[in-house]
């Protein structure tokens, strides 16, 4: 009979151990859970601070005796690994209720020990009862009920992370305070797609406050380094999170670069009798070929069936990680894929990418909303190398898609084919996955040349030649401050205003029809054209944040956002 020792439950310790049950009848397999629940559901914590999920016992997916009757798996919740002899093939255990420390055998021991919250030791007050951070169903019901008891109503969030945003807009009945030390919120989106994000929590009522840290917490307030104070009754610090690496380290296990837990293909540590899997593990990735974090259950529980396949001798692959995530942010649904500027910069590889904002549905229907999309693709092969979506509608279809185009290594011309479902209740018959396709060719092969929404601003205060093609209403609406409305129905008739001289710079609303003027013009032999990508609705969105919150002067008459 084969010992099975699992340290840590929820996405990888439980789902390892009910996998080699699954293999296995005959192996004896025990779970040690420093908490009281051996299976939670922690992306859903922060939904119970908002009521979208109802009680409690709702986070809770199974409790320790249902798990241990269903597989015959025995569950020591409350029961905490001290440290591991490797050489023995023990590790130490302590009975968090009882005091009392053993040791527990194994012949194969599993690590999921997952990633604890980051309290930075420089900021004072953090041990403060109104203090909190959020890993378990025990720390949530805690936020809750002192929320609930104490009649909070001045919330600061520190960190602008998926816990953080999930935070902020649970608590949306409160009034919060968003505290990111870094110049946008939510890292897996580039700067110029964040600005949606900021936009949507200065909507909802969201003190945003970027590019400053917390240094004291009080017991009324929270004090930031630029020295401003802000009203706080409860503090939830969602700075982040770092691998759950001590034992492993105690252990004399090999910790890889990137600060994770190193393991191999077959998820085994530099121990072969003891594999890790989760937060706590450093990961393959398959785009950048570099060691990285990736703190997300999905691929946690891959990771635990890869293992468990592995200690049963069941053949498994091992792809690595592109990093697909999603979250809902008020009233917008954001999802990304695989690499943007900032990791493809880092890695070094050539790229280049779109951003459009089709319609996710036919203007018809009266659930059409705008799609932002921005695509990122390798120069010159075209490979496929992320996407970021952001609308009312369904960003997470768009990049599930992209998603499974990376992992198959496809191009934008597979992506232009690629043949999707179509109604118009859920979306166009040229869907904006594809749409996005056909406008980066246009761009990779020369077709088109654009400039990016974060590149107007110079164009307007170097009084660059800017048309702006939309019709003469939608421009009195507001306008790029020295831009010439030339609309597209007008356009053939008025050539003779446009100059062909000098670099002329083409937008509409979305950059649709500034396209179709590009491409008209150029028939009739201009050649210094460009198309803004994003257009006046990706500018407008792009310039809001800052010009409203850093008094910053605005290059348009008025934002316009429909």
């Amino acid at each position: 009979m084969k010992r099975i020792l699992v340290v840590g439950g929820v996405a990888g310790g439980a789902s390892a151990a009910a996998r080699i049950r699954r293999l296995d009848e005959t192996a004896s397999i025990t779970i040690l859970e420093r908490g009281p629940h051996i299976s939670f559901s922690n992306c859903a914590l922060p939904y119970y601070l908002g009521g979208v999920v109802a009680s409690e016992e709702k986070l809770i997916m199974m409790a320790p005796d249902a798990f241990q009757a269903r597989y015959q798996i025995e569950v020591r919740v409350e029961h905490e690994a001290l440290s591991i002899n490797p050489a023995e093939k023990t590790v130490s255990v302590k009975d968090i209720r009882g005091g009392r420390v053993y040791s527990e055998g194994y012949d194969v021991l599993i690590l999921s020990p997952g990633a604890r919250p980051v309290i930075p030791a420089s900021i004072k007050g953090t041990g403060l009862p109104h203090v909190f951070t959020i890993r378990n169903v025990v720390d949530i019901a805690r936020i809750k009920g002192w929320i609930d008891q104490e009649n909070v109503e001045d919330v600061a969030v520190i960190g602008g992370g998926f816990i953080g945003m999930e935070v902020a807009e649970n608590l949306r009945h409160k009034h919060v305070t968003l505290v990111e030390a870094a110049n946008q919120v939510m890292a897996p989106f580039d700067y110029d797609m964040a600005q949606i994000l900021h936009k949507e929590c200065m909507d909802h009522g969201v003190d945003l406050i970027l590019q400053d840290g917390l240094d004291e917490i009080a017991e009324t307030e929270i004090h930031l380094r630029s020295g401003r104070k802000i009203r706080a009754q409860a503090v939830i610090l969602a700075i982040g999170a770092a691998p759950e690496t001590g034992l492993a380290k105690d252990a004399g296990l090999e910790i890889g670069p990137s600060g994770g837990i190193k393991v191999n293909q077959r998820f085994q540590t530099s121990d072969s009798s003891i594999y890790a899997v989760g937060d706590a593990i450093e990961v393959y990735h398959a785009l950048t070929h570099r060691p990285v974090l990736l703190p997300l259950a999905g691929p946690a529980q891959r990771q635990a069936r890869a293992a468990a396949d592995s200690i049963c001798g069941v053949p498994h692959g091992h792809p690595g990680v592109i990093g697909s995530c999603a979250v809902r942010i008020f009233d917008l649904n954001a999802a990304a894929t695989g690499l943007n500027e900032k990791t493809a910069k880092a890695a070094g590889i050539p790229y280049d990418f779109v951003y459009i904002i089709p319609s996710d549905r036919p203007g018809s229907m009266p659930e059409a909303k705008p799609m932002h999309f921005k695509l990122l693709y390798e120069v010159p092969t075209g490979r496929i190398l992320g996407a970021q979506a952001i609308g009312g509608g369904s960003a997470d279809k768009r990049i599930d898609v992209i998603a499974a185009m990376i992992s198959s290594g496809a191009n934008l011309e597979d992506l232009k084919e690629l043949e999707l479902c179509y109604s118009p209740r859920f979306g166009t018959a040229k869907d904006v996955v594809n749409q996005a396709a056909m406008v980066a060719l246009n761009i990779l092969y020369g077709t088109v040349r654009q400039v990016p929404v974060t590149a107007v601003r110079e164009l307007v205060e170097s009084q660059a030649c800017i048309i702006d093609v939309r019709e003469e209403a939608e421009f009195q609406k507001g306008h790029l401050l020295g831009a010439k409305n030339i609309p597209l129905s007008q356009l053939r008739g008025r050539v003779h205003e446009i100059p062909n001289d000098q670099p002329v710079y083409l937008h509409c609303r979305t950059s649709q029809r500034s396209y179709f003027a590009l491409m008209a013009l150029q028939g009739r032999g201009f050649q210094n054209l460009w198309n803004i990508s994003g257009s006046y609705l990706g500018i407008c969105l792009y310039e809001y944040f800052n010009d409203v919150v850093q008094n910053r002067k605005p290059i348009v008459t008025a934002y316009n956002f429909q």
